[in-house]
């Protein structure tokens, strides 16, 4: 497993070797123990995900779930390719308000870690992209919480794109608005 340390502390990209021939390709797309092996203390996750945004410029988030219900989540591409970011919201933090973006596709194999703590939200690049992600903590609707995508110097990559958003996440606040529940714990 190819692990890499972002600008942001605790946010991750990890890419699963693939092995392949004739057929297709073989690849582990998580491994608690491998991880370990190398030196990440990974939490157990206990929901998986799976949406489907059939249009490109599809925007989901930016998202969060709050305490208790923190969620963690590792974010892979089943099918298409997407531009995936998280942001720190985490009070007292060297790095809040900063974020860090990733394309993912299922062509690149690629996937972010993003603990509890940070903002989530993506950016379909293709038609019919699919996103598959695992959860630290079950879906708790009274923690659910946005920012709105545009307010936080995200630089998406909208050249020719239109942005398709939720009612949701259109009126969600302004990140500069946003009084955020997490707190740095350096």
């Amino acid at each position: 497993m190819q692990i890499e340390k972002t600008a942001l502390n605790g946010v991750l990209i990890l890419t699963p070797p693939r092995f392949g021939d004739h057929r297709g390709f073989f690849s582990e797309s998580w491994n608690k123990k491998r991880l370990e092996e190398a030196g990440l203390e990974m939490p157990e996750f206990v929901q998986d995900n799976h949406s489907l945004s059939a249009q490109v410029g599809t925007v989901r988030g930016l998202h969060f779930q709050s305490p208790p219900h923190a969620q963690g989540k590792l974010v892979r591409c089943g099918k298409g390719r997407l531009f995936d970011v998280a942001v720190d919201i985490r009070k007292g933090s060297p790095t809040y308000g900063q974020w860090v973006g990733e394309e993912l596709s299922f062509e690149n194999g690629r996937q972010l870690w993003i603990p509890g703590g940070f903002l989530h939200g993506f950016m379909t690049l293709e038609p019919d992209t699919e996103i598959i992600y695992k959860c630290t903590d079950y879906y708790a609707p009274d923690c659910d919480g946005a920012v709105r995508w545009d307010t936080c110097g995200i630089q998406w990559p909208l050249d020719g794109i239109t942005a398709v958003l939720s009612d949701k996440d259109e009126k969600a606040p302004a990140l500069a608005e946003f009084d955020s529940p997490f707190t740095f714990e350096g």
